[in-house]
């Protein structure tokens, strides 16, 4: 089970950093990444890494804005988020699979995703 949290409404140019938290004894075995909806939109990949978060993977769109990171002994993942942009705003779910991918399919667990809100 994922759960996100950490979101919310921001200003242009602020920080978030959201996080998730995983439950089960698999966490550290797996990748894991987050994707984002906008409304009105396709689900789109902004981020990932893998089991020993020696892999990490971004879209161009938030490369230089965005790091995530985890911590395996306290099986959470985090992205902290910087230099937002109103076209940013979208709901952000952590996702966790075997691969470290930008394929939504690629990722068979699912949390329920956090707000973030980007005002100009």
């Amino acid at each position: 089970q994922l759960q996100a949290s950490g979101g919310g409404p921001v200003q242009a140019g602020g920080s978030l950093r959201p996080s998730c938290a995983a439950s089960g004894r698999t966490f550290s075995s797996l990748a894991m990444g987050w994707f984002r909806q906008a409304p009105g939109k396709e689900r789109e990949f902004v981020a990932a890494i893998s089991w020993n978060g020696g892999g990490k993977y971004y879209a161009d769109s938030v490369k230089e804005r965005f790091a995530i990171s985890r911590d395996n002994a306290e099986k959470t993942v985090y992205l902290q988020m910087n230099s937002l942009k109103p076209e940013d705003t979208a709901v952000y779910y952590c996702v966790a699979g075997w691969a470290v991918r930008s394929d939504p399919s690629s990722y068979a667990y699912w949390g329920q995703g956090t707000q973030v809100t980007v005002s100009s």
